[in-house]
């Protein structure tokens, strides 16, 4: 390392304060120096010493078009030198947010109507809960104002969306979860279902609960229904067979909205342009963020379905104007980025080459990692995947926290130059590779996420541990 980089290392390390970073060993040096990334192209990053890495998981995954990507540079480019800034407040617009805007309402499921914008999931959310309590004060519901998420389920680390995510060490120490904030049980079958039941017995099984908190909590004060179409952080979980249906019938004989979190699902990943899409859900409110802008600028997005809209265009002669909105909202860079990046998956077929090279993909790994006998599930759909591992496959039986399997491997992964992420809940290694990868690139990262699990299961058989 040159003294150039030991200083940009040493100021990192002096000044940034780093998301999800244990900031004691960071601080001194247990964690080793900052990986400084300089550059990307398509799937692979390169640090400031000229290591290259594929990255499996698209930053996090949002980096759907792939890295260096020109024509996005240039969109944003030409509209900065044209107009780097101007607010959306008091009905100003520019070209790139109208055309975004009537862009996002067709190509979005279900009767869409409004988009309202911010700079990322968190805040995205955060909108819809307002919206939710906004739509109910205003059709004379004022004590409609519960929001219903999931266990295991990602909506954000802010105040409210932080509450929504259901995941206990999001809230430990911050205060979290807020009232008003209720979570139901995750849709897992593989840790959740009964001894013998089908995943359609599991599916009703679990609306029939969130059915039982409804009633328990009393339907008229439950405004809506949060949920990721197929669980990312919570361990990239794809819902067992007929669970939306199940869900969706519940939420509207209740009169509940439902918000379809497509933070990580929109715009292709799963195969379909949403996730809903893919599923059959009918959403009244959609959060889009991450595949937005491929990440290649802040941007995020509250898709406001007619029904909600037309309660509020209907009360604005009551109440007056829209009271929300943020200075960057529908930031015509942001606007200018977007309508590049959705050229880009139209016109190269993004969701159908997640069909397609997602289809290999998960054939691929069961193929190669199924059978393991430290491997006790093998999920995904799409380009999003996710290995599972147990120390007793027959029981179900994980390992001991204290081994950090999942966390082993992700750093065996990265030491063979292949970034996949160490899942939350479990010892679980999960894969969300940009939308442009190839079949060629797809056998890359499983050759190497192979040879990863292979070196960490031969240290756990000369440790002694059980296998």
């Amino acid at each position: 390392m040159n003294a150039n980089l030991n200083q940009i290392a040493e100021m990192d390390r002096n000044s940034v304060l780093h998301p999800f970073t244990q900031l004691k060993d960071f601080a001194n040096g247990k964690l080793g120096d900052p990986t400084i990334v300089e550059t990307g192209k398509g799937i692979r990053i390169q640090d400031a010493h000229g290591n290259q890495l594929i990255d499996g998981f698209a930053g996090l995954y949002c980096v759907n078009v792939g890295y260096g990507r020109t024509e996005v540079a240039e969109a944003i480019s030409r509209q900065a030198y044209r107009l780097a800034y101007y607010h959306s407040y008091a009905a100003h617009t520019t070209d790139e947010l109208a055309i975004l805007s009537d862009r996002l309402v067709r190509m979005a499921p279900g009767k869409m109507s409004k988009v309202f914008y911010g700079m990322s999931g968190s805040d995205a959310n955060e909108t819809q809960a307002k919206l939710v309590w906004y739509y109910n004060n205003l059709r004379g519901k004022p004590n409609k104002k519960k929001i219903i998420s999931r266990e295991r389920g990602y909506h954000g680390c802010s105040v409210v969306s932080g509450s929504m995510t259901g995941m206990s060490f999001y809230h430990d120490h911050m205060d979290l979860p807020r009232a008003g904030i209720l979570h139901t049980g995750a849709p897992h079958h593989y840790w959740g279902a009964e001894a013998g039941e089908t995943e359609l017995e599991f599916s009703i099984r679990r609306a029939g609960e969130l059915e039982t908190l409804i009633l328990r909590e009393d339907p008229e004060t439950i405004g809506a229904f949060i949920a990721e179409p197929v669980l990312g952080t919570g361990g990239i979980t794809p819902p067992p067979e007929g669970y939306w249906e199940e869900v969706q019938k519940v939420l509207r004989k209740y009169d509940i909205l439902l918000i379809a979190d497509e933070v990580i699902t929109g715009f292709g990943r799963t195969g379909s342009i949403f996730g809903s899409q893919h599923y059959g859900i009918e959403p009244d409110l959609i959060t889009v963020a991450k595949g937005l802008t491929s990440a290649y600028f802040p941007l995020s997005g509250a898709i406001v379905g007619e029904k909600v809209y037309k309660v509020m265009e209907e009360g604005a002669d009551r109440v007056g104007a829209f009271s929300h909105g943020y200075t960057y909202s529908g930031h015509p860079i942001g606007a200018a980025a977007a309508n590049a990046v959705l050229d880009i998956v139209e016109k190269e077929d993004l969701p159908g080459n997640a069909r397609k090279v997602g289809a290999y993909f998960q054939a691929q790994l069961k193929e190669k990692f199924a059978q393991l006998p430290i491997v006790g599930e093998v999920r995904g759909v799409g380009l999003m995947g996710a290995i599972e591992f147990v120390a007793d496959r027959e029981n179900k039986t994980r390992f001991d926290p204290s081994l950090s399997v999942g966390a082993r491997v992700s750093k065996a992964a990265r030491s063979r130059g292949l970034i996949a992420r160490a899942m939350p809940h479990g010892d679980i290694l999960g894969f969300a590779p940009p939308l442009v990868t190839t079949k060629e690139e797809i056998d890359e990262i499983v050759a190497i996420a192979e040879s990863a699990v292979r070196s960490v299961m031969d240290e756990l058989v000369q440790a002694g541990e059980r296998i």
